[in-house]
């Protein structure tokens, strides 16, 4: 009788997670579940692009690992059964597991702000980010958008768009005093003087209590801003289905793990990316290289040995501007210009064709 090991979510630690393990020997008596809303995984760090209109869906699509060893299910997972080890789906029977690995991302965090979720797009899964396209391209000559929160995700949207829509009025917002406030000087003084170069508006300070049809409603000086379109890149949290289970998290809502990434009260349970409590910003890279750990303490596991695992080191951070520049840091060291954009091309063109 084989055992069940289940990645929920074929994103960048499931991949990984599920990569790793087929790589080396999967025990006879193992059978390793991907399960997924889609028929393959959506690079995320690439959503921005096509909400612009600068890429199309197609190229930012990875096709799923093809192995005789791995089954890939498809469909939503709606609930979760710890005690018994039963993975509730929509219109499906439970599946029973004997490991799970739960990779289930992200969706936006709205800090309470009445009508946001409501009178904003996102670009947090694939579907939402073809939603953002049709309403970003869709806007007429010279009219307004306005992306909410000036951290990574707004910096690429507002630059990518620039380039898709030279007629748009693009505006970027933050609760801080200037965009990427996260960064070192350098870098948000280029992305400043990059936004200044290309007419795309900055402003700072910006507290928003209510967002309505076409106006966004700042406690501070700015009053009433108009808009057309509003897009929403300020703040991320754990799916629903995480969000509702009763157990230990941090301040951020993500699951607490112990060392081997392992829930601490079922040890059969792993939390990959977005959904677990780690010292580093949740990222494409960082659920990747945690899915590589976890694969370790897999493979330890079925092999009778403890995994010892260092401490995750990740290369750096990449942005874009538009197609030809961009900014990132590579350990301590800032980076502008052309080289950081074409640094994140090789990155993305290694991810496509599951290059670690």
């Amino acid at each position: 009788m084989t055992r069940k090991a289940v990645i929920l979510g074929g994103g960048y630690g499931g991949q990984a997670i599920a990569a790793e393990l087929l790589e080396k020997q999967l025990p006879l008596d193992v059978e390793l579940v991907m399960i997924d809303r889609m028929p393959y995984q959506g690079l995320k760090t690439e959503y921005y692009a096509l909400a612009a209109g600068t890429v199309s869906d197609l190229e930012i699509r990875v096709k799923f690992p093809h192995d005789p060893r791995l089954t890939v299910k498809y469909g939503n997972v709606v609930d979760l059964d710890l005690e018994h080890k039963l993975i509730y789906m929509k219109d499906q029977d439970p599946l029973a597991y004997e490991w799970l690995i739960i990779g289930l991302g992200c969706t936006d965090k709205y800090h309470g702000i009445e009508g946001a979720e409501q009178y904003s797009t996102s670009i947090q899964s694939l579907s939402a980010a073809r939603r953002t396209y049709q309403q970003l391209n869709d806007v007429k000559p010279y009219g307004q958008v306005s992306i909410i929160g000036g951290g990574l995700s707004g910096v690429e949207v507002a630059a990518e768009l620039r380039e898709s829509r030279p007629d748009l009025n693009i505006r970027i917002l933050d609760r801080g005093p200037s965009v990427l406030s996260a960064f070192p000087g350098p870098l948000q003084k280029f992305v400043a003087g990059w936004f200044t170069e290309h007419d795309v508006e900055m402003l700072g300070n910006v507290s928003l209590y209510k967002l309505e049809q076409g106006v966004l409603h700042d406690c501070n000086a700015h009053g009433e801003i108009l808009t057309d379109v509003t897009v929403w890149t300020a703040g991320i949290q754990p799916v629903p289905l995480v969000q509702r289970m009763n157990l230990p998290k941090d301040s951020q809502g993500r699951l607490l793990l112990n060392e081997l990434h392992q829930l601490p009260d079922y040890n059969d349970v792993y939390v990959v990316g977005d959904c677990a409590s780690l010292p580093l910003s949740p990222s494409g890279q960082a659920a990747g290289a945690q899915g590589k750990q976890i694969a370790e303490v897999l493979h330890g596991v079925w092999n009778n040995r403890t995994a010892k695992l260092g401490k995750i080191k990740l290369k750096g951070v990449l942005g874009s501007l538009g197609k030809k520049s961009g900014f990132g840091m590579m350990g301590e060291t800032p980076l502008v210009g052309k080289i950081p954009r074409l640094v994140k091309s090789g990155v993305l063109w290694k991810s496509k064709r599951h290059f670690g």
